[in-house]
């Protein structure tokens, strides 16, 4: 449904906003605008509007206006004119949670997604060996055994059957698991007797050797035969990351996990424009002592022009869902010898969370079993308690818990009263939802991407993608979050369909309630005059044509700033 909006003499807009300094040209429109705008959008439909055009100057909103002809008035002068054909703007869409360099290399990088079979596993990588020196180690990523006909984990000799001579770490899609061949494991000396590190866990075969499947943190027992990324390549991976998020029609991303080093990089490459979108870092804490410090002292740390922002950080509860790793309450009903795994020690956890509280630091937490993300709301109450208002930087200091995957019903009013967002991605629910039934019975589920529940409890949702976990488009994810299904139109009544949301509410998952996540709420999240000029432009009303046709609606343009990032 759309909102009225009150329009606003141009004149008064623009004296408002110091419009008018960087054009000297006047020209004379209904309003008497005193310069004309940077840029003109006309011949649209905007959501939460009447207005047909849209004037933009300096990267701010100045102009809502009801006549498709608007624009007529600067065919003349320096302002940039765009017809829309009909097409649909929306406020930007800010994918909450993903993975931006990540994006960028599976771009780069043997990708796996997709794949569905072992069979098919072997032949993508017998097509990479041919193509690859001997004793040389070959890296891909995006596998997931959920739809497989073999109904099992990849293991050493699925791999060694195809690659003998070469080192071979294939990860899953989510991040949270490898399988790694015969001759992986022996360079890094695993074996039966290797114990398993804190937050990792090494499955054994029926011979009682590593099967080649290394769960969390096992996985670093053998990425070290990755190496390192370069800098040429790390910098190629994040200007691909942003070219086809800008692709999809995103505007931003919250970037999660991003190494504290690499924060100057993702700046210097915004501000030269090669990555176009806006970057809400949040860090790893690994490395992070001399920005935590920095961003203590002065506040979250912004680049030159505005659009790459650090003062999050990003640390790990649980693993995940689909490798087991997630912490439950009660063990899991296909392996009842396994409740999952613990990332983070509370001891260690806590000197960190009364820091950020006290620096106006924003915490975001990996939780996605019900164990992990009830122990992650008793720490954040905890600390919460510990350190009061008054000895905060920031009074609501907006904490997250990314994904809040399987929530144990009780546990979904504390994010209201805490306070706390929860980010969560809609296409992991369309995902495990064959195959979360057997890791956890249906009773459980109730409480599992409980969006429904969340927002009617009044807690915020960040919506995001997890990319390259999943795909990263927002066609998806916004199909995802209103229809509950997968993209064959597939669900069943067991997956509680009535935790879907609205289409409003959906915009609001990509655009206001993440403004609000990243503490931008007021120049950012919605279509509004004196916010931000970012758009996110499709072919196609979204919020009205099938749920089907969501997914193959086509991005016709992407605006940051005013400034065109994608053009299609």
């Amino acid at each position: 449904m759309k909102h009225k909006m009150h329009f606003v003499v141009a004149t008064a807009i623009a004296l408002a906003l110091g419009a008018c300094s960087p054009k000297e040209t006047s020209t004379a429109t209904s309003g008497d605008l005193v310069a004309p705008p940077d840029m003109c959008l006309h011949n649209a439909s905007i959501y939460g509007s009447d207005a047909s055009a849209i004037t933009v100057t300096n990267g701010k909103i100045i102009g809502l206006e009801p006549e498709s002809n608007t624009c007529a008035a600067f065919v003349d002068t320096e302002t940039e004119i765009f017809d829309l054909n009909g097409s649909y703007v929306y406020p930007g869409f800010v994918d909450g949670h993903g993975h931006l360099l990540g994006i960028g290399l599976r771009e780069m990088t043997l990708n796996l997604e997709g794949t569905a079979s072992i069979k098919e596993l072997q032949d993508r990588l017998r097509e990479v060996v041919s193509a690859t020196a001997e004793g040389e180690t070959i890296f891909g990523r995006g596998w997931i055994e959920t739809h497989w006909p073999e109904n099992r984990f990849p293991n050493r000799g699925d791999l060694d059957l195809v690659a003998p001579e070469n080192p071979v770490i294939l990860e899953r899609a989510d991040g949270h698991a490898v399988v790694a061949n015969s001759m992986a494991l022996e360079k890094s000396n695993v074996t039966k007797d290797t114990e398993a590190p804190f937050g990792g866990d090494i499955l054994l075969g029926k011979d009682g050797n590593p099967s080649g499947m290394l769960i969390d943190k096992a996985d670093r027992l053998v990425m070290g035969l990755v190496g390192e990324l370069t800098p040429e390549r790390k910098r190629a991976a994040y200007i691909k990351g942003g070219e086809v998020y800008a692709g999809y029609g995103w505007t931003g991303i919250q970037s999660m996990s991003v190494n504290p080093a690499d924060v100057p990089l993702i700046e210097e490459l915004s501000d030269s424009g090669k990555i176009g979108i806006r970057v809400y870092n949040a860090i790893d804490l690994n490395g992070a002592e001399s920005l935590l410090d920095q961003i203590g002292a002065d506040g979250p740390r912004t680049n030159s022009n505005g659009r790459v922002v650090t003062r999050a950080i990003k640390v790990y509860a649980d693993g995940a869902l689909g490798s087991r790793g997630a912490s439950l309450l009660e063990p899991y009903t296909d392996d009842p010898d396994n409740s999952g795994l613990l990332l983070s020690k509370k001891q260690e956890m806590m000197p960190v969370f009364e820091r950020a509280l006290r620096d106006g630091m924003q915490i975001s937490m990996h939780a996605i079993g019900d164990n992990a993300n009830r122990m992650v709301l008793d720490w954040f109450e905890e600390a919460m308690n510990n350190v009061p208002v008054e000895d905060r930087k920031v009074a609501d200091p907006r904490w997250r818990i990314e994904h809040s995957q399987i929530l144990d019903v009780a546990d979904i009013p504390r994010f209201k009263e805490l306070g706390i967002i929860a980010s969560m991605q809609p296409s992991h629910a369309i995902g495990d939802l064959h195959f979360a039934v057997d890791r956890l019975g249906v009773d459980r589920l109730r409480g599992g991407y409980a969006w429904r529940s969340l927002i009617d409890s009044g807690a915020i949702i960040a919506g995001g993608t997890d990319a390259p976990v999943e795909r990263g488009d927002p066609r998806i994810e916004f199909y995802a979050a209103v229809a509950r299904k997968d993209a064959k139109g597939f669900s069943t009544e067991g997956w509680y369909p009535d935790e879907k949301v609205t289409r409003a509410e959906a915009i609001k998952m990509f655009s206001e309630w993440n403004a609000y996540a990243a503490f931008e709420e007021d120049v950012a999240g919605t279509i509004a005059v004196g916010n931000n000029a970012d758009f996110t432009i499709f072919n196609k009303d979204i919020m009205s044509i099938p749920e089907a046709e969501i997914l193959s609606v086509t991005p016709v343009m992407t605006i940051v700033d005013g400034e065109v990032v994608f053009k299609n």
